[in-house]
């Protein structure tokens, strides 16, 4: 059963991916859950009791039962996929560990916060070196443009036009690719970063990484999501944030919530319709939805106003109709 698991997750994957998911947070889970059924010396299909064993046991070693239940979510497409191979093969639900909210509140970062790790990913060493540059270059463009961390280290040469200061995201989450205009900060900043890179020794062939890895043989080499976790929590140990989000902790895809926060309580400030500048907003950030960026009104405490203000505004007409 043990290696013929492993080899379904990774046929699964593979087939998901093909379809243009990248499935990182699944792929992790169900890699996980293969390793599990090979310690444990399961024998047969999978059952409820195997996947509720596993779903305690994340690496964070919580107690909550929301946790174990986002845990088996990450299961529920493979094992449905399972059932053409093993029709034996159960398939988790909200009766295990309780029902579970489709989306959690994001931690949003201050403007000192963000700062405050950019100024800390500066100061990674050694120095001199290049390596501090990499992540604060890195963490400060998905704080301004609001990309996926994957989407900014899947970007190589020829997809950063600073001349026209437009990115180009290819095959993201969807599989569509999308330009994301810079602000000119943003474009000087990752000028500074380019130019730093060229004359460190880095490959400028277009399809060479932009981000790099700096170390030794992984010099010029494309950074892992799993590096730049590390890295991250290194530094937000170091900082010592108070988690106001819904998850375990901060996380580097907090940043991407933080910018349509920010944008929407700045249209906000500025009198601009919200409802008519969603959809250029769902756009940039590469939602497949609007209604995925829409979410942010109901859900973000700082955005609660703007959806008070928005029903206060349709009182009027609900009491003439």
């Amino acid at each position: 059963m043990t290696i013929g698991l492993t080899a379904l997750v990774e046929r699964y994957l593979t087939e998901r991916r093909t379809l243009g998911f990248q499935l990182r947070s699944p792929a992790y889970s169900l890699r996980s859950l293969a390793e599990y059924v090979r310690r444990t010396r399961h024998r047969g299909p999978l059952t409820l009791e195997v996947m509720a064993q596993w779903a305690r046991l994340d690496s964070h070693a919580s107690v909550d039962p929301r946790t174990w239940a986002r845990r088996l979510k990450h299961l529920r497409s493979f094992t449905r996929w399972m059932q053409q191979f093993e029709p034996a093969t159960e398939v988790p639900d909200d009766t295990i560990f309780g029902r579970l909210p489709e989306r959690q509140a994001p931690h949003i970062y201050s403007p000192d916060e963000v700062q405050q790790l950019l100024a800390a990913a500066r100061d990674l060493g050694p120095s001199p070196g290049l390596r501090g540059l990499v992540y604060e270059t890195l963490f400060g463009l998905i704080a301004s443009c609001g990309l996926r961390l994957s989407e900014a280290l899947s970007l190589n040469i020829a997809d950063v036009d600073l001349r026209r200061g437009l990115l180009t995201i290819r095959r993201t989450k969807f599989a569509k690719s999308r330009q994301v205009p810079l602000h000119p900060s943003t474009a000087k900043a990752l000028g500074r970063y380019r130019w730093t890179r060229d004359v460190a020794g880095a490959s400028r062939d277009d399809e060479a990484p932009f981000f790099i890895g700096t170390r030794g043989r992984l010099f010029g080499k494309p950074i892992s999501v799993h590096q730049v976790d590390n890295v991250f929590a290194k530094l937000r140990s170091e900082l010592g944030w108070i988690n106001r989000g819904m998850h375990h902790a901060p996380r580097i895809h907090d940043l991407r919530h933080t910018f349509v926060v920010r944008r929407i309580l700045l249209w906000q400030q500025q009198g601009i319709d919200v409802d008519e500048a969603m959809l250029a907003l769902s756009t940039y950030v590469g939602h497949a939805m609007v209604t995925n960026t829409y979410w942010y009104l109901q859900a973000v405490p700082e955005l609660m106003a703007v959806a008070a203000q928005r029903f206060e505004s349709c009182m009027p007409e609900l009491s003439h109709a």
